[in-house]
């Protein structure tokens, strides 16, 4: 038997083998799970909110995006349409979902555009609600003018606009669509006075530009290749860095010598703040692989858009930039929301 001492000896160092092997076991039971989960994942339907009513492009590129990933990761990947707002109700609900990654959503450039638009009004903190996945794809604008219109390049352009000053106008979407910035960021650098007109929507922007309501817009190539090719429009300069495929004789903003427009709409994929590190690592490598080699590559080239597929890192930046270029236009042109 032992005395009251070797007893009480014994005990402490039977409590304290028995701790540690529980801790051990413990940790080496959650190290397997950590490690499993992202290889597992998705295990059931991921929802993706499109912050638009079904149609446009922000939801066709949502929908291919999910294409691809369900293809590659085996699991439903279903689109889920919440418009309104101007993309902040569909937003707001993305910030507000569980951060586990099966609720994931889809940006344009008014995420970007919001937060100097709306201020404090705006339902959520465009950069701290969210974790960035990938950029997927931008679609550069061109700049057209009716062809009634006596210009021929840039250079003229600009030289009718500072003759008569605020005579020349243009359409867009609406006050704060990219279109619209488009044209406040032109007359910003490059010193003109132009009038802006603003539409409920994009559908009849370029049937009255078409019809000689205004004088010249900002919109997609996709959107005006057609009437540019057949000479209805006159394509006067792009926004991308490099010529694009369908217009190759239409030089950039920057061989014309007006390097700093470069409202180009960017298509992105983002997750509510919180998801897994290695959830959102796996969602963008996946996307990224389709982008760069896949059909999806194909896919967005042939609807005009310029492929992406950045990592997260990467699209956290462009958004932040983004959103201190377009606060800055937005102050210095005293816009306002409608």
């Amino acid at each position: 038997m032992f005395d009251a001492t070797t007893r009480r000896k014994f005990m402490r160092g039977t409590r304290r083998t028995f701790i540690s092997r529980c801790a051990g076991m413990t940790f080496g039971a959650a190290v397997p799970w950590a490690v499993a989960q992202p290889n597992v994942y998705p295990e059931k339907t991921v929802r993706i909110i499109i912050p638009y009513p079904a149609g446009g492009a922000t939801d066709n590129l949502g929908r291919l995006a999910g294409q691809a990933l369900q293809q590659a990761l085996g699991q439903t990947f279903i689109a889920d349409n919440k418009g309104g707002g101007g993309t902040t109700i569909g937003t707001r609900a993305l910030a507000q979902a569980a951060p586990d990654g099966y609720t994931i959503g889809m940006v344009d450039s008014s995420f970007t555009i919001n937060p100097g638009l709306l201020g404090a009004r705006l339902p959520y903190d465009t950069l701290k609600d969210f974790a960035p996945v990938s950029l997927i794809a931008t679609a550069p604008f061109v700049l057209v003018t009716h062809p009634t219109v006596p210009v021929t390049d840039l250079a003229s352009f600009l030289a009718r606009a500072k003759a008569a000053p605020g005579t020349m106008a243009y359409g867009s979407a609406g006050v704060g669509s990219g279109p619209h910035l488009a044209g406040e960021q032109l007359a910003q650098l490059a010193g003109i006075q132009v009038q802006h007109i603003p539409y409920k929507g994009g559908g009849t922007v370029i049937t009255d530009l078409l019809g000689g309501q205004f004088q010249f817009a900002f919109a997609t190539v996709p959107t005006l290749a057609e009437h540019i090719n057949a000479g209805r429009l006159r394509a006067i300069a792009v926004t991308s860095a490099q010529r694009v495929p369908q217009l190759p004789n239409v030089p950039t903003f920057r061989e014309a010598g007006l390097p700093g427009v470069d409202t180009s709409p960017l298509f992105g994929l983002i997750a509510p703040a919180g998801v897994s590190v290695a959830i959102v690592q796996r969602l963008s490598a996946t996307l990224r692989a389709s982008i760069n080699q896949g059909e999806l590559n194909t896919r967005l080239k042939s609807m005009g858009f310029e492929p992406v597929g950045s990592t997260p890192a990467e699209f956290n930046q462009r958004i932040q930039a983004e959103v201190v270029k377009w606060t800055a236009v937005i102050r210095k042109g005293n816009i306002q929301p409608e």
